[in-house]
């Protein structure tokens, strides 16, 4: 089983072992979940395990698909009519038009709590389960995700500087895509300097992966991205082609991918880490990936 499969398998599983109150709620739920997507973030968790020489196990694969339930259950509230009001998602109707709004927001809402069960109940040391549901919890909730998009609603129909930009995106998307670097460095028992190179990693691809949303929101057709394009344009909301235009953006896209390639680089220099199919992932985000 190919690892996008055993992800995918270890979402199932997990509804498919407990007792079910609400089938309308676990069909909306997976609704979502097999919806399609790249399952960027469990696979660099994945990989990065690999890189540092660990077997993958069940419990690992919990982990990474933690990641993707909360992920997913973020795209379902990101597309209600309350925050980006969308029909469209991965090429399907969105979660509220294929059923109703209120699924949708209980969707979202046990996509966010689910995964902490599923934590707590993978085969790892318990001291590692703690710091993992800690670093869960500062990436996706009001202090990391949540809050950054509160702070994306509040920038709608304004001009902000580029600082203020780069606080909304660091949180918003940065740091569901920095938790699958830093969740690897935990699991794998690394050094504090080892972490802080893997959180500066994930920081820097998670804002590269912002400013490509950024571009192929404004050059992309709806074929390409599955969901409706120009939507930022449409709400007036700041991005970085409309603050720094496009071959400024690029630029800043390209720098943020080098540089976090040359802390992979780095880490297998002097730490023996295995870099081939990290930095493989990571070149796939370039726009001519």
């Amino acid at each position: 089983m190919d690892k996008l499969t055993r992800i995918n398998a270890t979402i199932h599983q997990y509804y498919d072992r407990q007792s079910t109150v609400s089938a309308d709620l676990e069909e909306a739920i997976l609704y979502s979940v097999d919806g399609g997507g790249k399952r960027l973030r469990p696979l660099i968790l994945l990989e990065l395990l690999e890189g540092f020489g660990l077997a993958l196990t069940d419990a690992h694969y919990a982990v990474a698909a933690a990641i993707e339930m909360i992920h997913t259950g973020s795209l379902i509230h990101d597309d209600l009519p309350a925050m980006d009001n969308d029909d469209y998602r991965r090429g399907r109707l969105t979660s509220h038009k294929q059923f109703d709004e209120a699924t949708a927001i209980l969707a979202g809402d046990s996509l966010f709590l689910d995964p902490f069960a599923l934590i707590a109940g993978a085969d790892l040391p318990a001291d590692l389960l703690v710091q993992l549901i800690q670093q869960f919890s500062l990436a996706s909730g009001t202090f990391g995700m949540v809050g950054g998009q509160l702070l994306d609603m509040k920038g709608e129909q304004q001009l902000l500087d580029i600082q203020e930009l780069s606080d909304i995106h660091a949180n918003k998307t940065g740091k569901l895509l920095t938790l699958p670097f830093v969740a690897a460095g935990i699991i794998a028992e690394q050094s504090a300097d080892v972490l802080s190179c893997l959180w500066e990693a994930g920081r820097l691809v998670g804002q590269a992966f912002q400013i490509r949303d950024d571009i192929l929101d404004l050059t992309a057709s709806f074929a390409d991205l599955g969901k409706t394009p120009q939507k930022d344009l449409a709400a007036a909301k700041s991005t970085y082609p409309s603050l720094l235009g496009l071959e400024r953006s690029r630029a800043i896209l390209e720098e943020s991918l080098s540089q976090a390639l040359a802390i992979f680089s780095r880490l297998e220099r002097e730490e023996g880490f295995e870099s081939q199919a990290i930095i493989k992932r990571i070149e796939e985000l370039r726009l001519n990936g």
